[in-house]
């Protein structure tokens, strides 16, 4: 389905908006959650791009309720159309096995549709953002759950917080993990490390239960500079969410014959 989709990832720290023409994403641009005075005008800009197209529409993700209707009002006034919302108005793409599927976030959901389309079989998602997830999927597609933790930023953020001394330190990728000779150094590689660490065993713990070892695909803010190069990650992907909400809106148009 040659898709003409604006579609919307309205996250913790960032709005996404990326831009499917004829199915393949065109565009990706992301903005800080402070600056919600250029939303209007960047989701225009990018629905310049679609506007004449056959049936053009704009879908969307959020996992933070308090401005979705901010975005939508947004995203009204610079498309004159409606968002079409994934778990509200949009079906999602895949079963969702947790106790609680209604509280498990739809961006987890679909990173782990997204992946699967791709790969086909087990996979695990990791999603490095203001949260890190991994989620991991059966060899049928289905949800089954996953971890959650401090990110990278909330974890520095947090160190440097609670103590008395500790800098404030960005992120940055690690070249060569080992010791920490300055305290610089020896944060970020806590940090990664950490987190590295956790996926690893993540992984390893839902291989036994899978009885086969999953691919893992990274996504998120952060997973560049957390996860390239690293030999256990089959792929870097930021823009997986992205598809995911594609994915979702094209299944459920074909579902529903619309």
């Amino acid at each position: 389905m040659d898709i003409n989709l604006l579609v919307l990832n309205l996250g913790n720290t960032r709005l996404a908006i990326g831009v499917f023409s004829e199915g393949k994403l065109e565009s990706v641009t992301r903005i800080p959650l402070e600056n919600r005075a250029d939303w209007q005008g960047k989701i225009a800009d990018a629905w310049s791009r679609i506007k004449d197209s056959e049936s053009p529409a704009v879908a969307g993700a959020s996992v933070n309720p308090p401005l979705l209707e901010a975005v939508e009002h947004a995203a009204g006034l610079a498309t004159g159309s409606a968002v079409q919302w994934v778990g509200r108005d949009l079906d999602l793409p895949i079963q969702v096995k947790t106790a609680s599927p209604a509280e498990t976030g739809v961006d987890r959901v679909l990173n782990i549709a997204a992946a699967y389309e791709q790969m086909g079989k087990a996979c695990v998602v990791a999603d490095a953002g203001s949260a890190l997830t991994v989620d991991v999927c059966d060899d049928t597609g289905a949800f089954l759950g996953g971890a959650i933790a401090p990110g990278a930023g909330m974890m520095l953020t947090a160190l440097h917080e609670r103590t008395a001394k500790l800098p404030l330190v960005p992120l940055e990728p690690v070249a060569n993990p080992g010791i920490g000779r300055e305290t610089k150094q020896a944060i970020l590689q806590g940090v990664h490390t950490g987190i590295r660490g956790m996926v690893k065993e993540l992984v390893e713990s839902y291989a036994t239960e899978l009885g086969s070892w999953p691919d893992l695909i990274a996504t998120g803010g952060d997973a560049e500079k957390l996860f390239a190069g690293w030999e256990l990650v089959h792929a870097v992907a930021p823009d997986l969410t992205l598809y995911g909400i594609a994915l979702a809106y094209t299944e459920h148009h074909i579902k529903h014959g619309e």
